[in-house]
């Protein structure tokens, strides 16, 4: 235990000791039954007599704060404290004047997690639309147990160090084959692994903003990376989005009116719409973007998930060499806990990234990297992702079919031709965050859409639903909840439809 000790103070050594075991026992940071060291050790380890010890220990023990078992030693006790006793010590802290000063440099927008709020209502049968990922029952935890243990056993202690700084070369590797697969050809030397997707968002953004840059994105996008744009302090333009997605028709006259130096785009299934934008308007972006000397962040976070429609060129693809860069992850895909995702780039910036990675958490794991390399042959990863998107299918119609029979006709939505999301807008009278409050009750939660737009009060009307975490009947009893949840919000506003 390692307890500041002042010589220098005018209060008794004893009394700092006693002090510093009070407030660890009613902070909670020492638990009930803990046992404390033996006056005689921790007298050794602090250089003072161990009778110091035994007085600081017989003062805390006047207090009841802990107790002496003959034979066994002193531990904090079960019944310590007040009530009283915890708010008068919780309040005296006292923080510094740069604490206070911090709020004004993170100007982001959080909002209450939607499946903490559905389990608060302590529902027998809670179901969630609003998780950003797959069904956790399909990620293979067994087999992936089996790939760490094999890892550990093949290669050693080797697994365990930092590894290459651009990432486990087979894992990249690997990745160079998959993306060939998909139509993207690129060289190893040009991949980066990274600690997920938005790891990778959040590195290219610290190199290529700074406060005061403006950055374009589609209007509504990723909450994850709205907040990470305000936290850097730049200036967030966004272009709306239809069922063909961003409405590049309107990009030139924004381009030249903001002069933007990154534009941040999910063309695949995009997040929160579902929207997949079409060839036409990604070779328009692409030769905008040229045209302007503007880079493109593609974020491919859910590419694969095609369950309708024609396959698109990534904007990647499309690119000469330099103008897009693209990031995509396995967490949606496998196992979220992986926090494994990767950036295509070539040129002086790749060696930014490599360098700014360093600087930022040393390396992704090279055990998780080398498993994931084990378990992600071509050939496995191909047969999950035919799987998954078989089954994502299924449910995408599952829940198509429930909104169309449960939900009021005045609700709106775009079928979606892959992804995880359906984007529904309520009608004017209806407020998602009403909503909510009222669907929780009734255990069913989603996600609010305002959290997706720069402004929030847009998107008030509107909420994602995910669709591939749930079984068909599952999505079914939680749509009818959902339409039973919007009758009760009309009942209360004395309308009807």
């Amino acid at each position: 235990m390692r307890i500041p000790i002042d010589r220098e103070n005018t209060t008794p050594i004893y009394r700092q000791v006693e002090q510093f075991i009070r407030e660890g026992i009613l902070s909670g940071s020492l638990a009930a039954e803990q046992r404390l060291p033996a006056s005689r050790q921790l007298g050794a380890d602090l250089g003072i007599n161990r009778l110091t010890i035994e007085k600081a220990y017989g003062e805390l023990e006047a207090k009841g704060l802990i107790y002496t078992r003959i034979g066994s030693g002193t531990f904090v006790s079960a019944q310590h404290y007040t009530e009283e006793n915890t708010q008068s010590e919780n309040g005296s802290i006292s923080l510094p004047k740069w604490q206070d000063d911090l709020g004004q440099f993170m100007p982001l927008v959080l909002f209450k997690d939607e499946d903490e709020l559905l389990l608060e209502m302590n529902h027998p049968d809670p179901i969630s639309f609003s998780s950003g990922i797959g069904d956790a029952n399909l990620f293979p935890v067994d087999e992936f147990r089996k790939v760490i243990h094999g890892v550990l056993k093949r290669d050693g202690m080797t697994a365990l160090d930092y590894g290459d700084k651009e990432g486990y070369l087979p894992l990249r590797q690997m990745i160079v084959q998959i993306l060939g697969s998909q139509g993207l050809h690129t060289k190893v030397e040009h991949v980066m692994i990274t600690a997920g997707s938005q790891q990778a968002i959040s590195l290219i953004s610290q190199i290529l903003l700074k406060p005061g840059d403006t950055v374009l994105v589609e209007k509504p996008t990723y909450s994850g990376a709205l907040n990470l744009f305000r936290s850097i302090g730049v200036k967030i333009v966004s272009i709306p989005v239809d069922e063909k997605g961003m409405l590049v028709e309107q990009l030139e006259d924004t381009l030249r009116a903001h002069r933007p130096q990154l534009i941040y785009t999910i063309p695949n299934f995009q997040n929160p719409t579902g929207a997949c934008m079409n060839g036409s308007r990604r070779r328009h972006l692409v030769a905008l973007a040229d045209q302007y000397n503007v880079p493109i962040l593609e974020d491919d976070f859910v590419g694969d998930l095609r369950y309708d429609g024609f396959a698109n060129p990534s904007l990647k693809a499309l690119d000469s060499g330099g103008r897009v860069i693209y990031v995509s992850t396995f967490s949606k895909m496998l196992m979220p806990g992986l926090r494994m995702g990767y950036i295509v780039t070539e040129g002086p910036l790749f060696e930014r990234l490599v360098e700014w990675k360093v600087v930022n958490d040393l390396a992704t794991s090279s055990l998780l990297q080398r498993a994931l390399e084990s378990y992600v042959t071509v050939g496995r990863y191909q047969a999950h992702l035919r799987r998954a998107t078989l089954m994502y299918g299924k449910r995408c119609e599952a829940m198509i079919k429930a909104i169309h029979n449960h939900l009021p006709v005045d609700i709106r939505f775009t079928r979606p031709q892959g992804g995880l999301f359906i984007w529904l807008q309520l009608p004017e009278s209806i407020e998602a965050e009403e909503l909510l409050a009222i669907a929780c009750q009734q255990g069913v939660g989603f996600t609010v859409g305002n959290q997706f737009f720069v402004d929030p009060d847009e998107g008030r009307h509107c909420l994602r639903l995910n669709f591939v975490a749930q079984t068909p009947d599952r999505i079914e009893l939680g749509i009818i909840r959902l339409s039973e949840s919007i009758q009760q919000v009309l009942h209360q506003k004395n309308g009807s439809y």
